[in-house]
Order: structure tokens, then sequence, then C-alpha cells
């Protein structure tokens, strides 16, 4: 009876994270949500959700439903280094039934002033590359069931695919805009071209050397020339 409720607490928990994932929530509000929501379920003294920093190699803390600044903020942890580094490099969860007895386990003097018992840390992973870990600590000494596991790799899964499809988008506007701006290089350009007798060369450097007098983005200079001439034509 204990386990069926244990279940249906865990459905409930990956439902509500789901409906999350698909509304219209900002990515940080989300896994804030996600962390929250499961920690209540697995009834987690801590659960957080770290992502690697590509050019430090660190997996740094993004999201936590913990309350405690000595927790939320602990140094930078290299990849390779610890649990959770080693999770990250070898893109493996791990078990920790007690924390403080575990050879790899970095943060021994905060583990022992929270009371954090147990850990299971999952990795996040896109396609093959791990972009993060889950962890989930108890207060208490705790063996992880075969549900436990499969909910919190089913949802470090969903929060791995909502991070990866926020960077997509990301990198979609960074496009976009970058194809913008090179419109409106070449459209103020071809007027400084006309207007000053310029070759195509001479009047990028006129605008980059704008761009650099005034410190403006090189964008803000090719728009203000773009305006000029169409004031200019009014």
């Amino acid at each position: 009876m204990a386990r069926k409720t244990e279940e249906k607490q865990l459905l409930k928990g990956l439902l509500e994270i789901s409906k999350a994932i698909s509304s219209d929530l900002y990515l940080e509000d989300i896994l804030k949500l996600i962390v929250t929501v499961t920690a209540q379920v697995m009834k987690s003294k801590i659960c957080s959700i770290m992502l690697i920093d590509e050019k430090t190699n660190e997996l740094k803390m993004y999201a936590t439903q913990s309350m405690n600044e000595l927790y939320n903020t602990k140094k930078p942890i290299k990849v390779g280094e610890g649990v959770v580094g080693k999770v990250a490099k070898e893109n493996k969860l791990r078990v920790v039934y007690d924390v403080l007895k575990e050879p790899d386990y970095k943060y021994k003097d905060i583990a022992k002033k929270l009371g954090l018992k147990s850990l299971l840390c999952v990795p996040l992973h896109v396609k093959g590359k791990v972009i993060g870990v889950l962890n989930c600590y108890t207060s208490f000494y705790h063996k992880f069931t075969n549900s436990e596991i499969s909910a919190i790799v089913s949802v470090a899964n969903q929060a791995a695919i909502v991070i990866e499809n926020a960077n997509l988008l990301v990198m979609s506007k960074v496009l976009q805009e970058e194809l913008e701006t090179r419109k409106l290089v070449e459209r103020a350009k071809g007027i400084l071209m006309k207007l000053y007798n310029l070759s195509e060369e001479e009047a990028y450097r006129k605008i980059q050397k704008k761009s650099m007098d005034t410190r403006k983005p090189i964008r803000s200079v090719a728009e203000a020339i773009i305006i000029a001439k169409e004031i200019e034509s009014i």
C-alpha cells in the first residue's frame, strides 16, 4: 500500500513537471519548479541543478529549492572531480548512501553542518552530451528504490530538454540579430559609398570608426546612417 502511494506521488510530481515544461514560464522558473517538486516528492532536504560552464569546465549552481546560503553559495566544482564532477564526466548516475563516508565527495564540511546523508546524482544529457547534473539529497540515510531512481532520471531528462531548447532559442535569436545587423550594415555601406564615392571597404571602415569613437554598437551606427538618409529624402 505504501509503495503504491509512493508511486502515485512520483507520477503526480512528473505530471506537474511535464505541465511546467509545456508552459510559458521562463527557464529559471521552470528549473526552480522542477527542483521544488522533486524535493517534495522525494522528501529531499536539498535538490539542485548544476550546469556545466564550458568556458571554465566547471559545474555551477543554477537552481535549487534550498534557502541555505552555505549550500547555495558553495564553490563550483571541476568536471571530473568529486561525485558530482565524475557523474558529469562519465555520464553515469551515482547513488551515495552516506556522503560523509564517500571518498569522492568534496563538500563534507557543508554536508555535516546541514545534516545531509544520502545523495542521488543524475546527469543531464542531450544526445549523449552532458550539460549538467541533478542532485537529490536526503536528511536521513536512504536507499533509493528503482522507482525513485527511474523518476529522477525522467526528471533529469525533461530538465535537459528544457535547457537545450532554451539554448537553441537563444542561439536562434543571436543568429537572427546577426543577420539583421549584417543587412543594416550593407545598407549603410551602400549609402556611404554613393554619398562619398567610397569603396565598400572604405565605407565599412568609416562605420567601424564611428562605432569605436562613439562607443556604440555597429548596428546602431548603421541604423543612424539609414535614418538620416530617409529623413533627408522626405
